[in-house]
């Protein structure tokens, strides 16, 4: 008996499922517009600092958040030491 048909190989049930779903198009989509942000307003982030540093401010009581950023923002506002650029400050440099 000659089987003048090419011989398939048999699909499972998961190929059959695959099948019916289409390969995604791949989209470029724009950036979000940035906001206009209120003058003051607070932005909420995710900060990973030493747990004694943490402990330093929590130990302060409530408004340990305003205190962190107080001092950051000293910080920022604090010169640079002219031995080091900004993009050079890390903990290697401590004393």
């Amino acid at each position: 008996m000659t089987n003048d048909r090419p011989t398939r190989r048999p699909k499972s049930a998961r190929d059959n499922a695959e099948a019916l779903f289409k390969a995604p198009k791949p989209t470029v989509s724009e950036p979000a517009p940035r906001r206009a942000t209120v003058p003051g307003a607070k932005e909420m982030v995710t900060l990973r600092i030493d747990s004694e540093v943490l402990a330093y401010f929590q130990d302060g009581g409530p408004g340990w958040q305003d205190r962190i950023n107080e001092v950051l923002r000293q910080a920022v506002s604090a010169p640079v030491d002219e031995g080091l650029r900004s993009n050079e400050l890390n903990s290697s440099n401590d004393g």
